[in-house]
């Protein structure tokens, strides 16, 4: 998991559960699926139906059915050292390259306009700008 500090007045809500729900396998029951649900935790009572609301209006952008959860926080655990910032420390191992370069790729043709691009230079933005 992931907790998102965000300022909506720089990126809206509506665009990080789309980015959330275009970055992992949200309409996938795969096996791993109970030890690692999809689900956007709410901080706020305010913020569950609006984002229940985005995710029901975000489905017609998936062919298959969202399976992704809008829960109520309640606790978290942090990962272990050798996984936080994993992406920043190990941008060449073959788990980046393989499965995070690719969304990284996707969102930034898609999501640009909100995206930090000084640290992801080895992904030959220019070059994917043009495809």
């Amino acid at each position: 998991a992931v907790i998102v500090h965000f300022n909506p007045e720089e990126i809206p809500l509506k665009v990080l559960v789309e980015v959330h729900l275009h970055t992992h396998k949200s309409t996938s029951k795969h096996s791993m699926r109970t030890k690692y649900r999809s689900a956007i935790y709410t901080f706020e009572n305010v913020q569950h139906d609006p984002v229940k609301t985005i995710v029901l209006e975000l489905q017609s952008q998936f062919e298959n059915q969202l399976i992704t959860k809008v829960i109520p926080f309640k606790e978290f655990k942090a990962s272990g050292e050798q996984i936080v910032n994993y992406y920043k420390k190990n941008p060449a191992k073959p788990f980046c390259e393989t499965f995070i370069n690719p969304k990284l790729k996707l969102l930034l043709k898609k999501f640009n306009k909100y995206a930090k691009t000084d640290e992801l230079e080895h992904l030959n933005l220019t070059e994917n700008a043009n495809q």
